[in-house]
């Protein structure tokens, strides 16, 4: 669903992605994971459409910049922009609309999961940090998309929420849509991803796959450890 091939991302002498290629299917979990400055955030950038790189990405077949692959994305940056003057509420509405999309109260169960639904008249920079945030999750998801793409999305999160996105992506999951996360939090994930790649000095370290079955292998956090601390690959 999501294929990413090749691709590479130069931010003057700095190689913020080298030659990256991998996918991720339907139904399927995918974690990035890597300390600051690993080229997580400039390869979900990529995908997204919002920077110029080398290589190819397409999401159902189609390039990334088509609007027919934009319409099957949705993506949750890692800081929220929300719109100032727009409410909460016309947030969704204005997503709905930019896809032509009847109301088909996906918005409004968005909003009760999230504990937005009492926020809903309030603008956007009326909002905290962690509203924003379950906003731009709101939003990146109305439109139901089938492939879905979140930069750190944990963060500024409130307990409550954070079970109710990890429930939203097993959701995600059991619907076919393809999930990729990039996220320090690997705690907040070891119970649903699928496979994981770890990525260092803009190209990825280590790959695992989540086989329960393995009982004998180390877990996600501790491959992140040897690999981002001890300089070992996997």
């Amino acid at each position: 669903m999501l294929e990413i091939c090749g691709v590479s991302k130069r931010y003057g002498k700095v190689m913020a992605n080298d030659n990256i290629s991998f996918s991720v299917g339907p139904g399927e979990i995918a974690v990035l994971a890597g300390p600051n400055g690993a080229g997580k955030s400039t390869l979900i950038k990529s995908v997204a459409g919002l920077l110029r790189y080398e290589g190819r990405i397409t999401i159902g077949g189609i390039p990334n910049k088509d609007p027919e692959a934009k319409r099957l994305l949705g993506y949750v940056p890692e800081i929220p922009a929300v719109y100032d003057l727009l409410t909460v509420s016309e947030h969704l509405e204005f997503v709905r609309r930019a896809w032509r999309l009847e109301d088909d109260g996906t918005a409004a169960a968005l909003l009760e999961r999230l504990e937005l639904a009492d926020k809903a008249g309030k603008l956007g920079k009326e909002l905290s940090k962690g509203m924003q945030q379950k906003l731009s999750i709101a939003c990146a998801l109305v439109h139901r998309p089938k492939v879905a793409i979140f930069d750190e999305p944990l963060v500024g999160l409130d307990p409550h929420a954070i079970k109710e996105l990890k429930e939203i992506f097993r959701e995600l999951k059991a619907d076919g849509c393809a999930v990729l996360i990039s996220t320090h939090m690997l705690d907040s994930v070891e119970d649903f991803w699928d496979t994981a790649k770890i990525m260092m000095g803009g190209r990825f370290a280590a790959a695992k796959r989540n086989v329960p079955e393995e009982t004998e292998n180390e877990s996600l956090e501790e491959l992140f450890f040897r690999i981002t601390e001890g300089g070992g690959q996997g």
